[in-house]
Formats: structure tokens, C-alpha cells, sequence
């Protein structure tokens, strides 16, 4: 049966909104996860038309989540995701199993290469080409997984190199925190997720887009022999303001049906918390 989620871009908005909306989902028993994103610029245009432009406020997620974690007790939590680039992937396991135990096992690693070129720029971190983030994101995937699930890592790429390190605590979710991975693309970001993820976003797409998407990382998950159900499949669905709650509730069922495990419901403008209970409401219909 499909999970439902709610995610609330940090930006354009001020810190009590997201924190009204997340306890607001946490007290409403149909929704099973809150995601937030890893910004520190604005989004707007094409992606989420209608709110500003990149130069209104964003808040930091791993600063958000660790109080959000405080102010909730039930749903799972995560960012969806995490730029590699942004920070160095040892600072990010030690983070995640901080954040695990501060949640006390709710915690999801949402992990992917970044592409913000804007923020990246105005911030003097390299983004570089789409091999050179890729292949860097593969390196840090692996010193992160290694890292939350082994006693002392050593790792000697390209782009990272760790001598003897250690990520004391652990976090409470064994071998470590679920890592989610996004992204689509086929030949290289489907490999990392068969190789290292438990779960997989495939992002804003339609049903038959995220259905031959998906055949691909089956196709991944079998040069490996790996079985592609151990994967957990999320997906993204716009939610506008004054959006038809119940198209919402039929555009989820049909991805629940192909085969999505979990339904984020991706708030476009500011948080919407009056319409959090409403929209549980309507999902409790199907």
C-alpha cells in the first residue's frame, strides 16, 4: 500500500510556518514521512512558478531538521536531498548519525550530486561538470555508508581521502540510516542507487515516465544481483495552493498502483498548514 508524505521547500517562508506545517503532519496519522530540501538559495521559476525568485528566504536544512526533529515524535524525516558538494561527505555521516539518534531512528540520508550552479557559485563551491559531480558523488556515497556502518574507514579517492576514521555514536537504525538517493539518470546515478541505496526518489514525473525510469534501475539492480524489491520507491507530486485535493489523492493511487512505496507531496508556495489535516482527510477517502 502507498505511504504518503509531505515536503516543505525551506524557502520563502519564515521558520515558524515550516515548524506549524511539520507538527501539523505529525499529528495527522496519514501521512508517514515530512521532507524538507538542501538549499541556500531560493527556488522559484518553472520548478515552483508563482513564489519569488532565488533571492528570498531559505533556511538551512540540517540546522531545520534538527529542531524539527525535536518538535515531532511520530513521522520519519529527511531532506530531499542533500548536495555531495556542499559538504565533505565524513562531516555528513557524522551529522546523520548525530540527527539519527537526536530522532531516535527516524532519520532518512536523502543523498544526491547537486546542480545549483547559481548558489554554488555565489557561495565559491564547485560544482564542476556532470562527470566530475558524479563521480565525486559516488566516492562520497561509499565514505558515508562506510563510515555509519563501520568502526574505522579508510578510503583513498579522488576527490576524498579519510585515514582511520571513526563515526562514534552510531546512529540507532542498524547497519545505518536508510540512505535515498535522487535522481534519474540512467547511466550512472541508477548504478550508485543499486549499488548503495535502500531507497530511490525519482523526483516530479509522470506515471509512464517513472515507469521506464524505474525498468532501468531494475536493469541495474539485476547486473548486480541485486533484488530490486529491496529498494523503497518515492516520487514527488506538486501540491499548489488551492490545489483539487482530490485530483491529488487520484494522481497518488495511480502511482501507488504502478508501484511507488511512498507519495511526497511537494508543497509548491508557502507552507499550507490549514490544508495538511484537509488533504489527510481526502487520501483517508481512497
Amino acid at each position: 500500500m502507498v505511504e504518503y508524505a509531505v515536503k516543505t521547500p525551506p524557502h520563502h517562508a519564515a521558520w515558524q510556518e515550516f515548524l506549524d506545517v511539520w507538527r501539523s503532519t505529525d499529528e495527522c496519522e496519514v501521512f508517514v514521512q515530512a521532507w524538507t530540501c538542501d538549499h541556500f538559495y531560493s527556488l522559484g521559476g518553472a520548478m515552483y512558478p508563482g513564489i519569488g525568485d532565488s533571492h528570498g528566504p531559505c533556511l538551512e536544512s540540517w540546522t531545520m531538521l534538527a529542531a524539527l526533529a525535536q518538535a515531532t515524535s511520530r513521522i520519519r524525516i529527511g531532506s530531499m536531498v542533500n548536495a555531495m558538494h556542499y559538504r565533505h561527505p565524513a562531516v555528513t555521516a557524522k551529522m546523520a548519525a548525530t540527527l539519527d539518534g537526536i530522532s531516535e531512528g527516524r532519520f532518512d540520508l536523502g543523498l544526491g550530486a547537486g546542480w545549483n550552479l547559481e548558489e554554488s557559485n555565489a557561495y565559491g563551491i564547485e560544482l564542476g561538470t556532470v562527470k566530475e559531480r558524479l563521480d565525486r558523488f559516488e566516492e562520497g556515497v561509499e565514505v558515508i555508508v562506510r563510515l555509519l556502518s563501520q568502526e574505522v574507514t579508510d578510503f583513498e579517492g579522488r576527490y576524498y581521502k579519510i585515514t582511520d576514521a571513526r563515526c562514534e555514536p552510531k546512529g540507532i537504525q542498524l547497519p545505518h540510516p536508510p540512505v535515498l538517493i535522487g535522481g534519474g539518470g540512467r547511466t550512472r546515478t541508477l548504478a550508485i542507487v543499486a549499488k548503495w541505496a535502500q531507497k530511490w526518489d525519482g523526483g516530479f514525473r509522470s506515471v509512464s515516465e517513472w515507469e521506464d525510469t524505474n525498468e532501468a534501475l531494475v536493469r541495474h539492480c539485476e547486473a548486480i544481483g541485486r533484488d530490486p524489491s529491496e529498494i523503497f520507491r518515492t516520487v514527488h507530486v506538486p501540491w499548489e495552493p488551492d490545489a483539487d485535493l482530490s485530483r491529488l489523492r487520484d494522481e497518488a493511487a495511480t502511482f501507488g498502483a504502478a508501484g511507488v512505496d511512498q507519495v511526497i507531496f511537494n508543497m509548491q508556495g508557502p507552507p499550507l498548514t490549514a490544508e495538511v489535516e484537509k488533504l489527510g482527510a481526502e487520501l483517508s477517502r481512497r
